[in-house]
């Protein structure tokens, strides 16, 4: 009857030759063996998985060898499939077979290989046996463990290895103390699979080294925009003032979320030579960049600011013009009698006229607060207007807060009890006192908190 086994093993119905390598994978019969490995070379993946697994009851020698070639199969679950039963039949010849495939493209051979070696006894020859088989089953944290005597075999995994292995090499790097890790990470800056290069940034940025900011510019040009990202990071943090150039050019990025980035890393640095181009992206489309935008001229702290946070102030949006209220003071206590107001006097009329309901309503409350008749603002810049008469307060903001501690947005009340806090304006104590009962817990708050700065 072993023909007829074999002619069915050659049916052209994958499911008949699935039945019959099933029936033989429970057969006590010694005869099943040869079907069985016959069937390890069937072009379907599931009758070649079965056939392997079956082998093991076996514990037959004969099936080493064609389970050796095996190992070559094009598909995971066929290779993961020979080297489980590699390792049950418990013969040493399987050994060298195994240790290559430590190698192997697919994490599940890999696993399946390591624990294939411990039940043949097998035990690592040197410390590049061991990183590979500690990374087959998944354990970064011991690769790091071994310190330098890792890098070497990590670096070879990084540049020879499929791109799982490569970022787990990345990974491990990481956790290493060694000169070498630097000129690996920015080795790694050149893989084409790009959670590879962030997460070598990653580490670049961690390690601060001065020497890695050329290789880091270099994808600020990257087509992607999350390795952009991580680009701006890594130079506001290994770079310094050194990266101010490379970083000013990226806040032209096609990304939002990098110029957002970008933006935060120049305020963080107070990059003075920033001001021009962060001022011109108070009139980037997204919202959260032109917030950022404000914020960092703020912390900037330039006069040169000064025209642009003024118009910054007739924003749509509510977090944006109290960012801007804000970065104002924090930039020129007396705008309201600076050359720059007289500049943009004309552009604060032609926002009378807005379609934005919040931009018309501003730009009215700016010139109400400055008292200023708008009709009289002529194209041409005019002279420094008085923002307060003799009985205001001697900080011309005082009655712009004044009103906007009362407006019916809640944010705009919020901002403004916050900035009386910052003025320290003794002459507040009246108006946040009665703040203090705003309808809005944070309001009153920050009332609260702003009269007790005052004392």
């Amino acid at each position: 009857m072993l023909w007829w086994t074999f002619q069915q093993l050659r049916s052209g119905s994958a499911k008949t030759r699935l039945a019959v390598v099933e029936k033989l994978a429970h057969s006590e019969d010694a005869s099943a063996l040869d079907p069985l490995i016959f069937a390890l070379k069937d072009k379907e993946v599931n009758v070649r998985c079965v056939a392997a697994k079956a082998l093991a009851r076996f514990e037959d020698r004969r099936a080493v060898e064609p389970l050796l070639q095996m190992l070559r199969d094009r598909e995971p679950l066929a290779r993961a499939a020979a080297v489980e039963t590699l390792g049950q039949l418990g013969d040493p010849v399987a050994v060298n077979g195994l240790v290559g495939l430590f190698r192997d493209a697919d994490p599940v051979v890999r696993a399946a290989v390591s624990r294939s070696l411990q039940q043949l006894g097998w035990r690592p020859g040197d410390d590049s046996q061991r990183v590979l088989q500690i990374l087959a089953m998944g354990n970064l944290r011991q690769v790091a463990e071994l310190g330098s005597k890792a890098v070497e075999p990590l670096l070879e995994m990084l540049r020879h290895g499929a791109p799982d292995k490569q970022f787990s090499a990345v990974k491990a790097l990481s956790e290493i103390d060694d000169p070498r890790v630097v000129k690996a990470m920015i080795e790694a800056l050149s893989k084409q699979n790009p959670g590879i290069r962030i997460a070598a940034l990653g580490t670049l940025e961690r390690m601060a080294d001065p020497a890695s900011i050329p290789a880091i510019e270099r994808l600020l040009k990257d087509n992607n925009a999350n390795v952009r990202g991580a680009v701006i990071e890594a130079l506001a943090r290994c770079g310094g003032e050194r990266a101010v150039p490379a970083l000013i050019r990226a806040l032209k990025d096609s990304s939002w979320d990098v110029r957002n980035a970008t933006v935060k890393a120049l305020g963080a640095l107070r990059a003075e030579a920033a001001v021009d181009g962060i001022s011109q992206l108070l009139r980037d489309p997204d919202r959260d960049v032109r917030e950022s935008a404000v914020i960092a001229l703020g912390r900037i702290g330039s006069a040169a600011a000064t025209g642009p946070l003024i118009l910054a102030q007739l924003d749509a949006e509510t977090v944006v013009r109290n960012a801007a209220a804000v970065a104002l003071h924090q930039v020129c206590r007396k705008w309201e009698q600076s050359d720059a107001l007289r500049e943009v006097l004309p552009e604060i009329k032609k926002a009378l006229n807005h379609s934005e309901y919040w931009v018309r309503h501003s730009a009215t409350k700016l010139f109400e607060h400055l008292k200023i008749d708008a009709a009289t603002v002529d194209p041409a810049p005019l002279p420094s207007p008085r923002a307060a008469s003799a009985n205001d307060c001697a900080n011309a903001v005082f009655p712009i807060l004044a009103d906007l501690l009362f407006d019916r947005d809640r944010d705009l009340r919020l901002a403004a009890a916050t900035a009386f806090g910052q003025l320290r304006e003794k002459k507040a104590a009246a108006l946040l006192a009665a703040a203090a009962n705003d309808t809005d817990p944070a309001v009153q708050a920050a009332a609260k908190q702003s009269l007790a700065a005052l004392n």
